[in-house]
């Protein structure tokens, strides 16, 4: 097995949130206590997904905020929230709530671009303004001037009548946000799958999400595209070298599986592999073979993927169909012998 470039910093998983339509709870819950699992093995982060009109999580923001209530370390992040379904500063406001619930363990990501399937949804959308709407990359500038404490209205001061009494139920408006969450704004990443959007993202300071998806932009070949997008926003940055970048391929160790386990987790990789071979789709999109295998042997094309041996934050992504007993096998494993096989050491070891 070749040796690491440098060992891996920080290790996270992303989930989806399945539920049944009929007990939506237990889903929910199933993904709390899996956040929570996380903590007790040691990782660094745990990523929701979001959905809308889908039996997954739609409000991924909600439900960070119920997992800041049951941990008290690892960071939580949303992979990501697609903004053309949101409004910037309610948005914000939302998003700096629960930084401050969590105690600044918020790691918003987000991405732009029309909703899916748009012209079903608009009306129910946006029914006045849906052809006049912005899904472009203003959208997250808004979203980033608001996080960060620029104002957002001209006003502020005292309103009611009673002002010049001083009592203190007199309502004090500010010009910003809040609650305001200090360092918020440095923790807000970008979902991006493109040149255009690496760039974009290191131009405005934001960390990036690189995922299994990318657009095939002069090349066919996934990992020598999303190193272009790696260094890219990398040269864009502020921080150059020292921007973060997290990766987030599907990864499916298979250690302590069962034969039953061993053989649905191989069926699922081999039914998504034929949307690997090239470019899917008008977008021309690009999709990354899931890792199936023992965590040496994942390793090991881990070390052989040219995007990997640039980065040092992953966000591993569960497979969206499995059972909760599967997702503990997973996340154990990769805590446990992929983490370390990687050169990652558990939050708990840290300091």
């Amino acid at each position: 097995m070749p040796l690491p470039s440098q060992p891996l910093r920080k290790l996270g998983f992303l989930t989806i949130g399945l539920f049944d339509e009929a007990d939506p709870r237990k889903g929910h819950e199933s993904t709390l206590e899996i956040i929570q699992l996380g903590e007790r093995l040691g990782f660094d982060s745990a990523w929701l997904r979001h959905r809308h009109l889908q039996y997954g999580i739609s409000s991924p923001v909600a439900v960070l905020a119920a997992a800041s209530q049951r941990t008290t370390r690892i960071e939580l992040g949303t992979a990501v929230i697609p903004l053309g379904w949101e409004n910037p500063l309610r948005l914000a406001e939302d998003l700096a709530t629960v930084d401050i619930l969590s105690g600044g363990r918020l790691n918003p990501g987000v991405s732009v671009g029309p909703p899916m399937h748009y012209d079903q949804v608009k009306q129910a959308l946006y029914p006045d303004t849906a052809d006049a709407e912005d899904f472009g990359y203003d959208r997250v500038a808004r979203l980033l001037d608001f996080v960060r404490g620029k104002p957002a209205t001209d006003f502020s001061g005292v309103e009611g009548f009673e002002a010049t009494r001083r009592q203190p139920h007199i309502e004090y408006s500010s010009d910003r946000v809040q609650p305001h969450a200090p360092g918020l704004g440095r923790r807000l990443w970008y979902g991006g799958g493109s040149l255009r959007s690496a760039q974009w993202a290191g131009e405005h300071a934001m960390n990036f999400l690189t995922s299994s998806v990318v657009k095939a932009e002069g090349s066919q070949d996934f990992a020598e595209v999303q190193l272009s997008h790696v260094r890219a926003f990398r040269a864009h940055h502020p921080e150059g070298d020292r921007a973060r970048v997290s990766q987030g391929l599907v990864v499916i160790p298979t250690d302590s599986a069962s034969p039953e386990q061993r053989a649905k987790y191989e069926a699922y990789a081999e039914k998504r592999l034929p949307r690997t071979a090239t470019p899917q789709g008008p977008a021309r999109l690009m999709f990354a073979p899931d890792l199936v295998g023992t965590s040496a042997e994942i390793a090991e094309r881990l070390y052989a993927h040219a995007a990997f041996r640039e980065i040092d934050e992953v966000a591993f992504a569960l497979p969206f169909t499995f059972e909760h007993d599967d997702y503990v096998q997973i996340l154990t494993d990769i805590a446990t012998r992929l983490g370390p096989a990687l050169g990652w050491k558990a939050s708990a070891q840290h300091g």
